[in-house]
């Protein structure tokens, strides 16, 4: 009974979508307060139907009821608890219920912001227009699960157990990252939809912009999160040893960032400067769209993915064609209203406005390097039949240079003026910046040698951008200061978007050095052994204690004990081990992990050798953990310059720092929100 309600009400709630997508475009249209004010209802409508419908789908979960298909496809009666319920969405059908959840959840939200308040630049007829096309959205995607992803689908006879999950995903990575994926997947459906909105209106000026950027840069953040936190999971439990294969799926998520990376500095120009207008609303278009092409790759067929979902091509099909009509219906919009899109706010190359558009289009060219890469051996094997292998040498050679290219703008872009700047004056500035990096540079390749000195080159040009972002935020909270603890005191009265922008930028520093050390200085050993031998690996000392046998409630395991010392000082042991899973019949390994700050020791034990002994894997990772710092540091900046201004420093207590400042009192008033 509760399977069949929760398919009822999502077919209330599709009803209640299709009413959303028409009803206030046609009081938009007709100036009709009535119809275009049902846009608030229906939407608090729809995210409470679908609400209804994923409780009844976690009930049945939790009550282990077999004669749900879904539920014998992904759960079992000794699977641990916690895991029948973040089981919901480790599937095909239950994750898209969680997808047109948070669709819905925004769509809600959207309807509570107050349109009163003159500051957020939402009126009714934006929001009327914005809550229809998020209701097209989420009409499509209902229909998807009621016609073709059911995930109430009774089976007869009901089963007396199930087949379990996936045990890659029987692990906490599945409880946070999926949701924080979605969120930021999902999240840019808002801002297409403003996109669409304003498209439709003819009309996006800077209060469309002030009405967009928050739900932009809650987006980015949550993707952010999400990004990190995969790496993360993927890096401790799969067993391989690395954060980052560029793995088509893994590139799903990555072309959205950075389309909404773009996107979030280009909205910064418009309200700030009222240019920008085509370029911010194709932006816009651009991330949702990649955003349902990931979706559209993890759940087609087309992928054998340890991150995909395998599903028969026909839901694919489905998918595509919700694909065709987003990506294809927009883009023709745009063709057709974006002559009207026109601006006269000009700047000169050297600018602020410059410096973001050339920040956009590093961002973007570095999204197609990712786009062909992950889509040509797809396109090949459809024409030729054949297989083709694209990965990390053509990643590497490709997205990295351009991404050097962005790190080395961001020192002097924070140090432009608005509509003209000086470029003399700016990188004048920056000596202690490009001081720095010239000695992490150095620095970097005597203590690599012989390792490549393109990454101890890379280690300076992220210093130099992480020391271009201290000296602008030192030079700023400096002016008028009477010494160090003034100017200490200042930095906390400084614009939220400007700090935000601040803590982004050192974010992605940090996350740039941690790919570097992890990727580029890595140390490996890969040896059998027995219990009581030892290996050396970076100036550790590992010794295999001992590996033992035992049952846990859905699965067997083998575990290895290792003790570890560092300079004659022993370290607490840690613990590697491999899993089986008798009722799927897989195999995962569970890495044993030791993290410092400058780096990870990493261990894992392989098959037995009845002669040689255990394989046994260890790596050495330096800094990989300020990977997860800087992704965690980059969220952060972005939450703080979605924060509301604060008064004084939109008044008269900012005005010390601005009248100083290059570009005068805009220029502190207006730094750069966002991130990256």
């Amino acid at each position: 009974m509760v399977a069949e309600l929760g398919l009822f009400v999502l077919i209330l709630a599709f009803a209640a979508t299709c009413l959303q997508a028409g009803l206030p475009l046609l009081g938009a249209a007709r100036g009709d307060r009535v119809l275009a004010g049902l846009a608030r209802p229906l939407a608090f409508a729809q995210f409470a139907l679908v609400a209804a419908a994923y409780v009844a789908l976690t009930w049945v979960y939790a009550r282990s009821d077999f004669s749900v298909l879904n539920v014998v496809q992904n759960s079992h009666t000794a699977k641990p608890f916690v895991y029948k319920l973040t089981g919901v969405w480790g599937n095909h059908e239950g994750s898209m219920l969680l997808w047109v959840l948070i669709l819905a959840g925004y769509g809600a939200l959207l309807a509570r912001v107050r349109s009163s308040d003159a500051a957020s630049g939402l009126d009714e007829t934006l929001r009327a227009r914005t809550l229809a096309i998020q209701g097209a959205v989420a009409a499509a995607f209902l229909a998807f699960l009621i016609f073709s992803s059911n995930p109430f689908e009774r089976v007869f006879p009901a089963r007396a157990d199930g087949q379990d999950l996936n045990p890659l995903l029987q692990d906490p990575g599945l409880v946070i990252h999926p949701p924080f994926l979605y969120l930021g997947y999902v999240g840019f459906s808002i801002t297409f939809a403003f996109a669409i909105a304003g498209l439709i209106a003819g009309d996006v000026d800077r209060a469309w912009a002030r009405a967009v950027r928050p739900w932009a840069l809650a987006a980015w953040v949550f993707l952010t999160i999400g990004i990190a936190l995969g790496s993360w999971w993927a890096y401790y439990e799969l067993g391989w040893g690395g954060f980052w294969a560029w793995d088509p799926v893994e590139n799903a998520s990555f072309m959205p960032w950075l389309a909404g990376t773009a996107f979030i500095h280009s909205v910064r120009v418009l309200e700030k400067r009222g240019a920008l207008k085509v370029w911010t609303v194709l932006l816009a278009i651009s991330a949702f769209s990649l955003s349902l092409i990931g979706t559209f790759l993890v759940r087609s067929g087309l992928l054998t993915s340890v991150h995909a979902f395998a599903v028969d091509p026909e839901r694919g099909v489905f998918i595509l064609a919700i694909l065709a009509a987003a990506v294809g219906g927009s883009l023709f919009l745009f063709a057709l209203r974006a002559p009207l899109l026109r601006s006269s706010a000009g700047f000169a190359p050297v600018s602020r406005e410059g410096a973001i558009l050339a920040n956009n289009i590093f961002m973007t060219v570095s999204c197609v390097t990712v786009f062909v890469g992950t889509f040509y051996p797809l396109v090949f094997e459809i024409a030729t039949g054949s297989m083709l292998s694209v990965g990390a040498p053509y990643f590497n050679a490709t997205f990295l240079p351009i991404m050097a290219l962005a790190l080395l703008l961001i020192a002097p872009a924070s140090m432009l003026a608005w509509k003209r700047g000086d470029g003399g004056k700016a990188l004048a500035k920056l000596w202690p910046a490009g001081l720095a990096g010239l000695c992490l540079a150095a620095l970097a390749l005597y203590l690599t040698w012989p390792k490549p000195v393109a990454a101890a080159a890379g280690a300076g040009l992220a210093a130099w951008a992480g020391a271009g972002a201290l000296t602008d935020l030192w030079r700023r909270a400096s002016v008028r200061a009477s010494g160090a603890g003034e100017t200490l005191r200042n930095m906390t009265t400084l614009p939220r978007p400007y700090l935000g922008m601040i803590g982004a930028h050192l974010g992605l520093v940090v996350v740039a050095l941690g790919v570097l050390g992890a990727g580029a200085w890595r140390a490996e050993e890969i040896v059998f052994m027995k219990p009581g031998e030892r290996i050396e690996l970076a100036g550790y000392a590992v010794t295999l204690d001992s590996v033992s046998e035992v049952e846990v409630a859905n699965y067997v395991s083998e575990t290895a004990v290792f003790s570890l010392s560092r300079g004659g000082r022993a370290l607490p042991d840690i613990k590697a081990e491999r899993r089986f899973y008798p009722v799927r019949g897989m195999q995962t390994t569970e890495a044993g992990i030791r993290t410092g700050v400058f780096g990870d020791l990493y261990l894992t034990v392989g098959a037995y050798n009845p002669e040689a002994g255990h394989a046994v894997r260890a790596w050495y990772y330096p800094l990989a953990a300020w990977m997860w710092a800087g992704g965690g540091l980059m969220a952060l900046g972005g939450i703080l310059a979605a924060m509301p201004r604060r008064r004084a420093a939109e008044s008269g207590n900012a005005a010390p720092h601005g009248k100083a400042a290059e570009g005068g009192p805009d220029r502190t008033r207006g730094a750069v929100a966002g991130a990256a």
